[in-house]
């Protein structure tokens, strides 16, 4: 697997690493086959009314249309699958923080953030590599993304679900399925919309995730932690020696000493 780049490797100045290769094409086909699903999937739930018939009859027919939406719901599980081992595999290795799990700092920092907002304090919470807003959404999308793929996976198979389960399981994951797709586009676009684009801070939008680059301007006032961090581990990278250095300064130093012990035994007189 690709190594996260250093945050400093070569960029215009006053910009930095935030997101690597794998992180944005993860988003990029997240934000593909979420769009999909949607327009694939809405139609059938809500297929009585005018615009639900009109997307089904534009689309080809009720069964292309189940055949899209069935095919994106297998991609994305791939991906949701690819994801969570990536991660897992990413931290037994310690090639990465667990950045994303909450912790008591994130209900303070929610606490003072809202004080800030009513004027009750000027004090702003310093974040890490992630604040409590994106940790929420996050775990949103993980835990909505698993509920999904559970009930739709039902839905695509139900005579070999009630094989091992009653088959009341199969409306109720309708149910389920339908409900938790309108919940994912109410926080898509009353959450997430503001956030990485309508927030007066980064209009007209968000765009780390798709250049993978942040301005350290923004990283000093909206993630001040990480920014010290890194900048702390920068140093310690440059005042330390290289590994291949201090090899080569040993074995340097191994020959020295051995061909001083050459010449002390050469100069020695025979007894």
């Amino acid at each position: 697997m690709a190594k996260r780049p250093a945050p400093f490797d070569e960029l215009p100045k006053g910009y930095i690493i935030r997101f690597n290769v794998r992180e944005r094409i993860e988003h990029l086909l997240v934000m593909i086959l979420f769009v999909m699903l949607l327009v694939t999937g809405l139609p059938q739930k809500f297929h009585t009314s005018g615009w639900g018939h009109w997307m089904i009859v534009h689309f080809g027919g009720i069964d292309r249309l189940r055949y899209v939406h069935r095919f994106c719901g297998v991609l994305f599980t791939g991906l949701f699958v690819f994801h969570v081992t990536t991660i897992f595999y990413l931290l037994r290795q310690r090639r990465i923080r667990p950045s994303m799990i909450p912790n008591l700092k994130d209900y303070n920092d929610a606490v003072l953030m809202l004080k800030y907002y009513l004027g009750w304090t000027d004090q702003r919470p310093s974040f890490d590599r992630f604040d409590y807003r994106q940790k929420f959404e996050y775990w949103g999308l993980l835990m909505g993304s698993l509920v999904m793929i559970i009930t739709g996976w039902m839905l695509y198979q139900p005579m070999w679900t009630t094989r091992w389960l009653p088959g009341q399981v199969i409306p109720a994951a309708k149910v389920a399925h339908g409900m938790e797709a309108l919940l994912a586009l109410i926080v898509l676009v009353l959450w997430h919309m503001y956030c990485a684009h309508l927030n007066p801070e980064v209009f007209p939008f968000d765009t780390a995730i798709f250049t993978g680059k942040i301005s350290i301007d923004r990283m000093v006032r909206d993630h001040p932690l990480e920014y010290a961090r890194l900048l702390a581990e920068r140093a310690a990278k440059v005042a330390a020696p290289e590994p291949v250095e201090i090899a080569a300064e040993e074995a340097a130093a191994g020959l020295r000493g051995r061909d001083t012990a050459t010449d002390d035994t050469e100069a020695k007189p025979d007894g």
